[in-house]
């Protein structure tokens, strides 16, 4: 049970827990495929006859986000009190709500906790906050790195409450931030908790209700926590409270080595403590591309105060109290016998999390969670208990569980905006990338190999890798950070991509560009003619993209030069 919700499986944990893709034959987007490998839309007898256009369809698409006024503004259109209600004020909420109101829809949304949810306030802003002071601080104390560049620096230190305060302090702004771009363009913000009562009825706080046209469920998620593990908040922690960075430990244990744990491994590290991982597979960070993985590990891991076991799970920890240290107790993964003790300073409980989708009301509306997801479509509409949709319903982000990142859930929103006002929308989840920002960073879209050549096996096709060093980037070595790779994973015959993963400086940025190419359909063929500035790390996916041998080299048709 204990990595069920995070590394249990060799899949990514970035990618969707079940991803369905559009069969209707009329269906006219640009970057969203009918299928995740090789739209074959032009080939008669493909199964997918009737799709006319995929990128040619672009206009169409992107000219429907004009708005057509502030509809919150003024009243619902539908008789209801709001066109839209959101319940639940994340990252993904908020998305869905700014592109409502674009929309010209009246617009609610309800926030039982504090405005941001849990990537503003307890997740991927404040952490990144720690993770900006531990890579200055990483800088500092490498005299090697230092000396390269001529730099004599004095021993480095840091006052922990001050990185606190930081962190605390840009969640504060961010919050207030996204409270104040509701509020200024209308959207009405409703305090307390927000339930179901049935069809466009909505309770929130205490006994209120609204009524409205559609609902979009994006109440997000929680730690979670594996039974036999007792949270004391102090000595035994999740990311909640590690965020908060009320003492660093000369010794901390972290539960789980996927991104929330890698990502702390660095924070601590460089701010002086000695890190155990306890993973339950038999390898390290078993969720990325296995080559990226084993580079990140002889970066990330082997050189720094860092030990781990794998193939084992903590069945049971104890905190510290009456003077005894917070004791770890291992049990084999395989053979569930007692494998061996550990005292350490702190424990870190970084296993993944899980929905928070109790209490909604969902009884209300005959649906039932599964494993505390809450079922939906393609379309992220609501799936009840027998397996039907539920009118004017959705579920958007972690509460789903298709694609447990922030951007995931905004992207969800807006896209389940754009159906409720008219137009058909399918988000394409292998478009959607995602980032562990380590030092150096490590980033990801599309499939990992194997799960490339598991699904070349099954349909037939080709697959092929190409890779490029951040050693022969001009810019990396001048700032004297060469140690990177950048892998791509294609198909020979059309020049699709179908996964980009890279691991080194500003990994984190440079994999838009990669991850725009597969929404948009862009094929090797066409993207390597793209022009990029020099010397600038976007030159790493320039070579990649040189790199790739495909077996259909002729571009494809463009529009006529603009002359200059």
């Amino acid at each position: 049970m204990q990595s069920t919700l995070s590394l249990s499986s060799p899949s990514s944990p970035f990618l969707p827990r079940s991803i369905h893709y559009p069969t209707h034959p009329s269906l006219i987007f640009c970057g969203l495929r009918h299928h995740p490998l090789g739209l074959r839309s032009e080939s008669k007898g493909s199964g997918f006859g009737g799709v006319r256009s995929v990128c040619g369809s672009r206009r169409r698409v992107w000219a429907t986000l004009s708005s057509s006024g502030n509809g919150s503004a003024g009243s619902a259109r539908t008789g209801f009190d709001y066109d839209l209600v959101i319940i639940g004020a994340g990252v993904g909420g908020h998305g869905a709500a700014l592109h409502a109101v674009e929309k010209g829809l009246k617009t609610a949304i309800i926030e039982g906790d504090v405005m941001g949810g849990t990537c503003v306030n307890r997740g991927c802003v404040p952490s990144k906050a720690l993770l900006a002071v531990s890579g200055r601080m990483r800088e500092l104390q490498d005299e090697k790195h230092m000396k390269a560049f001529g730099l004599q620096v004095d021993a480095a230190t840091y006052d922990r409450q001050g990185v606190a305060d930081h962190a605390n302090g840009l969640a504060s702004k961010i919050r207030n931030n996204l409270t104040n771009s509701l509020k200024a363009l209308g959207v009405d913000i409703l305090t307390g908790f927000g339930s179901i009562l049935g069809q466009h009825n909505v309770q929130y706080g205490k006994g209120n209700t609204v009524t409205a046209k559609d609902i979009i469920i994006a109440t997000g998620s929680v730690p979670f926590v594996p039974k036999g593990i007792e949270v004391d908040g102090k000595t035994v922690i999740t990311s909640d409270h590690a965020l908060k960075l009320e003492f660093v430990p000369d010794w901390i244990a972290i539960v789980g080595s996927g991104y929330i744990g890698l990502e702390f491994s660095d924070v601590y590290t460089a701010l002086g403590s000695e890190v155990t991982f306890i993973e339950a597979l038999d390898q390290l960070m078993p969720g990325f591309d296995p080559e990226i993985s084993k580079l990140a590990q002889r970066v990330l891991i082997n050189p720094r105060k860092i030990d781990y076991y794998t193939g084992v799970f903590a069945t049971k920890i104890t905190p510290a109290r009456d003077g005894r240290p917070v004791v770890i107790e291992l049990t084999d993964a395989k053979t569930k016998e007692l494998k061996d003790t550990l005292e350490v300073d702190a424990a870190l409980i970084a296993t993944g999390r899980a929905p928070f989708t109790q209490g909604l009301g969902l009884e209300n509306i005959n649906v039932v969670t599964q494993r505390g997801f809450v079922p939906v479509d393609e379309n992220m509409r609501v799936i009840d208990a027998k397996g039907n949709v539920v009118p004017h319903l959705y579920c958007i982000g972690d509460a789903n569980g298709k694609m447990m990142l922030a951007h995931a859930a905004s992207a969800q929103g807006i896209s389940v905006v754009e159906q409720v006002t008219g137009h058909n929308h399918i988000l394409n989840h292998l478009s959607v990338p995602a980032a562990c920002f380590t030092h150096p960073e490590i980033s990801m879209v599309g499939l990992t190999e194997p799960q490339a050549r598991e699904t070349a096996e099954k349909e037939g096709f080709e697959v092929r890798v190409a890779k490029t060093s951040f050693k022969a980037n001009t810019k990396a070595l001048a700032e004297n950070e060469g140690e990177g790779l950048a892998k791509l994973i294609f198909r020979p015959d059309n020049g699709e991509i179908l996964g980009v993963h890279i691991f080194g400086m500003h990994a984190a940025d440079l994999i838009h560009e990669a991850s725009n190419a597969i929404a948009l359909g862009t094929r090797i063929q066409d993207i390597k003619f793209a022009v990029h500035a020099h010397p600038t790390l976007s030159e790493v996916l320039d070579e990649l993209y040189k790199a790739a041998k495909v077996d259909v080299e002729a571009p494809s048709p463009v529009g006529q030069a603009v002359s200059v």
